[in-house]
């Protein structure tokens, strides 16, 4: 059946195309605003075994609202025992180490007395519509089972932007606001 306003140029016609784009565009829009709720730094892989030598970057996928990245500051855990941070053409790499209390026996005898605290990447510029990674290589702990959360705080031309929040007992990762980057500690394979 034939319905005079299903014609093209009838103004039901017109008004059901509009209602239909208007659907369409709330629908982009919706998809585009939980993307961008949900584009954290995040640590990529985000597994690893524990005891072993690991090596995982940092993914930044945006700048603060519209401004490029020129920083990235990442606060090591207890739990890894060496840091090696990448160098980045552009950017300046800082290492800050704290003392380890009571001292660790390391690889071939060696007496480790102090570990990485912070890495902080500074000097260049990340577009905000552009995302890089900056690598970690470290020694992870030997406990299995256990996340180790990376607070990372990224500054930018205009602002920063603190990805530091660790979850409660039981909450989840995904519903926390600004979430700390982790890696997941797991057996490792034999």
């Amino acid at each position: 059946m034939n319905l005079p306003f299903s014609r093209p140029g009838h103004p039901r016609a017109r008004l059901t195309h509009l209602a239909r784009t208007l659907a369409c565009l709330t629908g982009v829009l919706g998809t585009m605003s939980a993307f961008n709720a949900h584009a954290h730094v995040t640590a990529k892989p985000d597994e690893g075994a524990a005891g072993s030598w690991f090596e995982t970057a940092l993914k930044v996928s945006h700048g603060c609202d519209g401004s490029p990245t020129t920083g990235l500051r990442v606060t090591i855990p207890d739990g890894v025992l060496s840091v090696k941070p990448q160098m980045k053409p552009g950017w300046t790499v800082e290492v800050t180490y704290r003392p380890i209390d009571p001292p660790l026996k390391g690889e071939h005898g060696a007496v480790i007395s102090q570990t990485v605290a912070t890495v902080e990447w500074r000097g260049n510029q990340l577009p905000d519509n552009l995302y890089d990674t900056f690598g970690l290589a470290m020694k992870l702990s030997a406990t299995a089972s256990k996340r180790l959360y990376f607070p990372a705080v990224q500054t930018c031309e205009s602002g920063e932007r603190a990805w530091v929040e660790i979850p409660a007992e039981g909450q989840s990762w995904h519903a926390l606001h600004s979430p700390a980057p982790f890696v997941q500690l797991n057996q490792p394979t034999k």
